[in-house]
């Protein structure tokens, strides 16, 4: 049995429209990558969650979430020792380019990421390393192509051997 977790994360995007992500390793679903993000607490909205995440985990506090959400997905995973399927509010946001404040290595540590790192489209379409979630890609080349959308994308339950599908 897992457990329910709500959670909510953000896509942010340079003027080039890299997006900046973060690699973990989980015992349930190995390798990959995910948007800066994480548990809502209680009483938090998602719009909440999601800023409060970012400048928890990238230092960045002048990020400015506009409530524009691109998607929501639910999957599944281990989290310390406990199995949980998570659904996530995804939000979109923009802002420069940069690395993440230096002083949150430890922390970040301490939440299982091992790094993080701007993606190119380019390097989206190349990806060898699961990206999370997986028609992230895809999403995020409609966003440049088309703008936000009008209404967040509901991709339901993904598994976690999905490689994904276009939106």
């Amino acid at each position: 049995m897992r457990i329910p977790r709500q959670a909510a994360r953000v896509a942010v995007l340079d003027p080039a429209g890299a997006v900046f992500m973060f690699r973990y390793d989980n015992e349930e679903v190995g390798v990959h990558w995910a948007l800066p993000g994480g548990g809502m607490d209680p009483g938090e909205t998602p719009l909440q969650a999601a800023g409060r995440e970012l400048r928890e985990e990238t230092g960045w506090t002048d990020i400015e979430l506009g409530g524009t959400v691109l998607c929501l997905w639910e999957h599944d995973f281990t989290r310390a020792g406990v199995p949980v399927r998570q659904h996530e509010h995804i939000f979109l946001a923009y802002g420069p380019r940069r690395e993440t404040a230096g002083a949150l290595r430890l922390s970040q540590a301490a939440e299982g990421i091992l790094g993080g790192r701007w993606w190119s489209p380019g390097d989206m379409s190349e990806a060898v390393e699961r990206l999370w979630p997986p028609q992230l890609p895809a999403l995020l080349a409609a966003v440049r192509r088309d703008g936000p959308p009008a209404a967040p994308v509901e991709l339901g339950h993904v598994p976690n051997g999905s490689t994904g599908t276009s939106p």
